[in-house]
C-alpha cells in the first residue's frame, strides 16, 4: 500500500520549509531510520529520516523547492513491485506562496470532519499544534483533525481556540478583530518599489530566517511591554582577574571572554533573584528553577540565540567551551531546535563591535535581554572622591513588564552589576 510522505515539522514553530536536497531518488530502498532528505527550517538544515520502510516510488516535492507548508506530501513510498500510478495530486499546490497565506483560513472550515485516530490515550497531533493548545489551555481530546489519517494541525487548534470565545457574550466579537489590526506591516512591496522606480537598486528575497526574525520581532515590539533599564559597570577588577586565569589557564589552551564572565554574571543573578528568572505563558508567567541562558550570535544573513543550559552551575571555562562550540555551529546553520529554543533570559553583546550602548528587542517568551556595549576608558570619581581612570561599560537591561517590575529589574540588574565588579566571588 502507498504511504505519504510528508513534510514534517523539525521544530515547534516550523510552519513550512525548503526542501535542500533529496539523497534517495526514485526507486531506491528506503528503511527506517535512513536519511532521505535535507529540509532547511528558518534557522537550520536538517537531516529528514524515513520512519516507514519501502522503495520511493515518486518524489512529489523536487528539491529546491521553497514555501512547503508542513504535512504537504512530498514523496510516496511504497511496496517492492507496488504500481505509483495513483500518487495524490497536491504537488503544485504545496509550494505556492499564495497558498500558503490563505492555508490556515481555509483548513478551518473541515476541522470538524474527521477526528483524530487515537490508541489508547495517543492523540495524533503535530508538535505545532500541540504547542499552541499547551499555550492556549486547550485539550486535544475534544479537537477534531483535519490533517492526514486525521492528525491535529495548526488550523485545528486555532479554529478550537476561536470557538469557545464566540459564545460566551456580545464582547466576543471584539477578539477576532485582533488578525486585522496584526495585519498592517507597513508599505506593500509594490509600493515602495514603485516609489524608486527609474533608481537603480538590487532585490534581496527574504529567506526564512529573516521573514522569522522579522516576523518575531514585529511581533515582539508590538505586544511586550518593553521598559528599560541602564548601569554602568566598572571592568577594571575582572579585566585583571581575567588577564590572570589566562595565564593559569594557558597550558590547557583555555582563554577566557569578557562575554564569559557576562553569561556567568547573568546566571548566578537569576538565582539571586530569582522572582526574574521567568518568562510570559500567554495567561501565566512560568518561573524557571535553573539559569538557561541565551546569546545573540550574528551569522550571515540574521542571529542565532543559542542556549546555555543550567549555567549557573558550570565553571567559566566550561561555559567558554560551550560557548565556542555552540557560536561555530550556529554559522555553519547546524544546531539543532533544542539548542536555540527556551531559556528564560538572554544576552547581545555589541561591545565587540565598538557599540557604547543600545536597547536590545525582548525574544518572546523571555522575561528580559541584557544589551551589553563596549568597555571604555572614563575619568570617574574614585572612593577618595579624587578623579581617576576606570574601564567602564554600559548595560541596558530591556524588561518585559507583565513578568518583571521596575524595582525587580532593578534587583536584577544591580545583581549582574555585583558580580561583574567582583569576579572572585562567582567563582565562590
Amino acid at each position: 500500500m502507498a504511504t505519504e510522505i510528508l513534510m514534517p515539522a523539525l521544530s515547534p514553530t516550523m510552519e513550512e520549509g525548503t526542501l535542500s536536497k533529496w539523497l534517495k531518488k526514485e526507486g531506491d530502498e528506503v528503511k527506517s531510520g535512513d536519511i532521505i532528505a535535507e529540509i532547511e527550517t528558518d534557522k537550520a538544515t536538517m537531516e529528514f529520516e524515513a520512519v516507514d520502510e519501502g522503495v520511493l516510488g515518486k518524489i512529489l516535492i523536487p528539491e529546491g523547492t521553497s514555501g512547503v507548508k508542513v504535512n504537504t506530501p512530498i514523496a510516496v513510498l511504497v511496496e517492492e513491485g507496488e504500481s505509483v500510478d495513483a500518487t495524490p495530486a497536491p504537488k503544485a499546490e504545496a509550494p505556492k506562496a499564495e497558498a500558503a497565506k490563505e492555508a490556515p483560513k481555509a483548513e478551518a472550515a473541515p476541522a470538524a470532519v474527521a477526528a483524530p485516530k487515537a490508541d489508547g490515550k495517543r492523540i495524533f497531533a503535530s508538535p505545532l499544534a500541540r504547542r499552541i493548545a499547551a499555550e492556549k489551555g486547550l485539550d486535544l481530546t475534544a479537537v477534531k483533525g483535519s490533517g492526514p489519517h486525521g492528525r491535529i494541525v495548526k488550523s485545528d487548534v486555532e479554529a478550537a481556540q476561536a470557538a469557545p470565545k464566540a459564545a460566551p457574550a456580545a464582547a466576543a466579537p471584539a477578539p477576532a478583530a485582533a488578525p486585522a489590526a496584526a495585519a498592517p506591516q507597513g508599505m506593500s512591496a509594490a509600493t515602495v518599489a514603485k516609489m524608486y522606480e527609474g533608481r537603480a537598486y538590487e532585490e534581496v528575497t527574504l529567506d526564512g530566517m529573516r521573514r522569522t526574525i522579522a516576523a518575531r520581532l514585529t511581533e515582539a515590539k508590538q505586544t511586550i511591554p518593553h521598559f528599560y533599564l541602564r548601569r554602568e559597570v566598572k571592568l577594571d577588577a575582572l579585566l585583571a582577574f581575567r588577564a590572570d586565569l589566562n595565564k593559569k589557564l594557558a597550558a590547557r589552551g583555555v582563554k577566557l571572554s569578557v562575554n564569559d564572565f557576562i553569561i556567568k554574571a547573568c546566571a548566578l543573578a537569576l538565582q539571586q533573584v530569582p522572582d526574574a528568572n521567568a518568562v510570559w505563558a500567554g495567561d501565566r508567567i512560568l518561573k524557571m528553577k535553573a539559569s538557561d541562558v541565551a546569546v545573540a550570535v550574528a551569522i550571515e544573513g540574521g542571529l542565532f540565540t543559542p542556549v546555555l543550559q543550567d549555567a549557573e552551575s558550570k565553571s567559566l571555562s566550561k561555559l567558554s567551551a560551550q560557548m565556542k562550540d555552540l557560536a561555530k555551529r550556529a554559522r555553519d546553520r547546524k544546531l539543532a531546535p533544542h539548542e536555540y529554543q527556551g531559556g528564560s533570559f538572554a544576552i547581545s553583546n555589541l561591545g565587540m563591535f565598538g557599540i557604547d550602548s543600545f536597547d536590545a528587542v525582548i525574544n518572546p517568551p523571555h522575561g528580559a535581554i541584557l544589551a551589553v556595549g563596549a568597555g571604555v576608558k572614563k575619568p570617574v570619581v574614585g572612593a577618595d572622591d579624587q578623579i581617576e581612570v576606570a574601564t567602564v561599560m554600559s548595560m541596558t537591561l530591556s524588561v518585559d513588564h507583565r513578568v518583571i517590575d521596575g524595582a525587580l529589574g532593578a534587583e536584577l540588574l544591580a545583581a549582574i552589576v555585583e558580580n561583574l565588579e567582583n569576579p572572585l566571588a562567582m567563582l565562590a
